[in-house]
């Protein structure tokens, strides 16, 4: 054990720490497996056995400290790119038979779909430009 150089043994380490972060997707492996390759190389300069677990110890911290919250932040946003009924709100439409709160029928993005006003007061004519607000199943609510 003593002919192996302690820069070898914070790689296997490194790799023994990378085992986990293949198999639980849990990136916080990855910043540890890190930390062991930069003992490795505090090591592989010749500095003491205590400043490698020391540099160990604070590069796996500030990993960890710094790149978490920015991870977490990322997976918490919604995606920028909106697809299917989500694409459609917000959209405008023609109304191509009268709409009121019991029904109707627009054009939305080149298809016609059943529609029906947000105010059910309130009626829109053949040919009136419509907001959708929102899609219930296959019904648009305009506005």
């Amino acid at each position: 054990m003593n002919d192996i150089d302690a820069w070898v043994w914070w790689l296997v380490a490194a790799a023994g720490l990378g085992i986990p972060l293949v198999v639980t997707a849990m990136p916080e492996f990855g910043m540890l497996a890190i930390g062991a390759v930069a003992a490795a190389v505090a090591s592989g300069f010749g500095v003491d056995v205590v400043v490698q677990v020391l540099v160990f110890v604070i590069v796996s911290v500030a990993l960890i400290a710094v790149v978490r919250p920015i991870a977490a932040r990322h997976r918490s946003q919604r995606p920028q790119l909106a697809t299917g009924v989500d694409a459609l709100k917000g959209r405008q439409a023609v109304v191509l038979e009268r709409v009121d709160g019991s029904g109707g029928r627009i054009k939305l993005a080149g298809e016609v779909w059943s529609a029906r006003a947000l105010d059910s007061g309130r009626a829109y004519e053949t040919g009136e430009e419509v907001d959708v607000v929102d899609i219930e199943g296959a019904t648009a609510i305009i506005l």
